[in-house]
C-alpha cells in the first residue's frame, strides 16, 4: 500500500505533473482530485526572521 502512495505522490511532483499531463498519462481532473484531497498544513508551518548580511 505505500508504494502505491509513492508513486502517486511521485506522479503529482511538480517536476513531472506537467509532463505527464501534455503526454495524456495524467489528466487535469486527476490532479484537481489529488490536490483538493490532501490537508492544508500552513498552520504547521515555522518563521524565523531574514538575516541580513552586515558590511
Amino acid at each position: 500500500m505505500r508504494l502505491s502512495r509513492a508513486l502517486e505522490e511521485k506522479m503529482m511532483d511538480v517536476r513531472l505533473r506537467d509532463k505527464l499531463v501534455a503526454e495524456g498519462k495524467l489528466t487535469k481532473e486527476e490532479v484537481k482530485k489529488y490536490l483538493d484531497g490532501i490537508s492544508d498544513d500552513t498552520k504547521n508551518a515555522t518563521y524565523t526572521a531574514e538575516h541580513q548580511e552586515e558590511e
